[in-house]
């Protein structure tokens, strides 16, 4: 049955049924339109490959592409389209570009397929996200503080800081993470997002914060009934122990806030990609390593001694000196004289 119990809708249906009679296909959109491409889209194997939070993302821009422009036909979809789509979205620049990458997907494989002859998502740029690439702000450790000041050892907000920031997980993984997934001092998870195995120890204020949380049977973090977060609930609720805190993190906040910390104790982009899940040569890492050596570099220039006058004004004085004191030959018996310039 396609609708809701008792729904006008169902009970056509269920008389359709009983009675034998084939039931009445709901109306699709029109061949050739954009809502049809992306209907034809959503049943590939293309989009089945996708990672289910990839797919939620990107079907609720697809749905608003739809109510806005899903009657045009493909063809007339050019690059001022999808320029305009992007550029509405510019003061939300994290939106904009996930619109656009949604939008190469789909005439990716539209043209691969022969339902468009091109793609016009192509040549487009993403829109830069300024020093914050990821569009979340990144812990400070003064904030850290203060929320360890207003949630201690032993509240199940604590126990969520500490998991997000001593392992670097995501949120949809920090939810999954458990005992079973512990051997030996160490944590083995496959994380959702990338399919990327991680292995990384259980740091000891990690270890001693656990040991004194309540936790869950087979996840760590719990719910106040006992059962395991749904990732989206759960950063619903730790946003507003945040809050509570008086902060303005996140949790993906924390995992920046620990790539930090891990760069700063010297991991390489290697060590980073192995403890934060990230795909060999990411720019992710190697953000966090290029930040911390700049400032490595700056703090090592400042402790060199400076010279007690600067080379620039020794130069400056001996130009000066050769210019005023020049010597011009006077009249014949005379003594050369100096004329100032």
């Amino acid at each position: 049955m396609r609708h809701p119990y008792d729904s006008p809708e169902f009970w056509s249906d269920y008389r359709l049924a009983i009675e034998g009679r084939p039931i009445a296909q709901t109306k699709g959109p029109a061949a050739g339109t954009l809502a049809w491409l992306i209907a034809q889209y959503l049943t590939t194997g293309e989009w089945s490959d996708l990672k289910p939070a990839t797919r939620k993302q990107r079907h609720s821009f697809f749905r608003q592409v739809e109510k806005t422009a899903g009657t045009e036909p493909v063809k007339a979809i050019d690059r001022r389209a999808i320029l305009a789509g992007r550029d509405r979205r510019r003061d939300r620049p994290f939106a904009a570009n996930n619109f656009l990458k949604s939008m190469r997907a789909l005439f990716a494989w539209a043209v691969g397929a022969g339902y468009a002859k091109a793609d016009p998502t192509q040549g487009i740029k993403l829109l830069s996200l300024g020093s914050d690439a990821s569009g979340f702000h990144a812990w400070t450790d003064d904030e850290v503080t203060q929320f360890e000041m207003r949630w201690p050892v032993g509240t199940r907000e604590r126990l969520a800081l500490d998991l997000l920031l001593y392992t670097g997980l995501r949120r949809g993984d920090v939810v999954r993470l458990g005992r079973p997934h512990v051997r030996r001092s160490e944590f083995t998870i496959r994380t959702e997002k990338t399919g990327i195995v991680v292995v990384a120890p259980i740091l000891p204020p990690l270890a001693h914060t656990i040991a004194e949380s309540p936790t869950g049977e087979l996840t760590f973090l719990a719910t106040s009934r006992g059962t395991p977060f749904v990732k989206e609930a759960f950063g619903n609720w730790f946003k507003k122990a945040c809050r509570a805190a008086g902060v303005p993190g996140s949790a993906h906040g924390l995992r920046k806030a620990g790539a930090r910390r891990a760069a700063e104790d010297g991991a390489t982009e290697a060590q980073l990609n192995a403890l934060f899940g990230w795909a060999d040569g990411s720019r992710e890492s190697a953000v966090y390593t290029r930040t911390v050596n700049r400032a490595k570099l700056a703090r090592d220039a400042r402790g060199n001694p400076s010279p007690a006058t600067l080379v620039r004004d020794e130069d400056e004085k001996a130009q000066l000196s050769q210019l005023t004191a020049k010597v011009v030959v006077g009249p014949a018996g005379l003594e050369p004289a100096t004329r100032p310039l």
